[in-house]
């Protein structure tokens, strides 16, 4: 989808932003509800560490709140304008795209949030190929 060496496939794949060779988190799957937010202290390949600082990723609140907010207005004007519910309807659908969408919301708000602070760098990944 996202060829390595650009920021988008680090935020879609979740992988790590410096070098893309693995995945942030313990287990891939954000549906995994009990482990969402688990993840690797460091990248095994880069030793990219993940948790910048103490309480680093309270920021990605901010992303989730973002992207919370345009999957309401997805599912309100899918619901509302193009199938014509009616207004409940509507804010039922908005209600159950939020419940249904949280844990990609919330892995894709942490993975946004890190991208802003840790660009790719060709010669981590490079090493990282070296190495296997």
């Amino acid at each position: 989808m996202f060829r390595k060496g650009h920021k988008l496939h680090s935020i879609f794949m979740g992988s790590c932003p410096k070098c893309h060779s693995e995945s942030m988190y313990k287990k891939t799957n954000p549906y995994h509800i009990n482990a969402i937010y688990d993840m690797h202290e460091r990248c095994s390949v880069c030793h990219t560490k993940y948790k910048i600082e103490p309480s680093f990723f309270y920021g990605a609140m901010y992303v989730s709140y973002g992207l919370g907010v345009a999957i309401a207005v997805a599912a309100f004007i899918i619901s509302f304008v193009f199938i014509g519910t009616s207004m409940a309807a509507a804010f039922f659908s908005i209600m159950g795209a939020l419940v249904m969408l949280m844990p990609l919301n919330m892995r894709l708000a942490r993975n946004i949030w890190i991208s802003f602070f840790i660009s790719y760098d060709p010669e981590a990944a490079s090493n990282a190929h070296q190495n296997a």
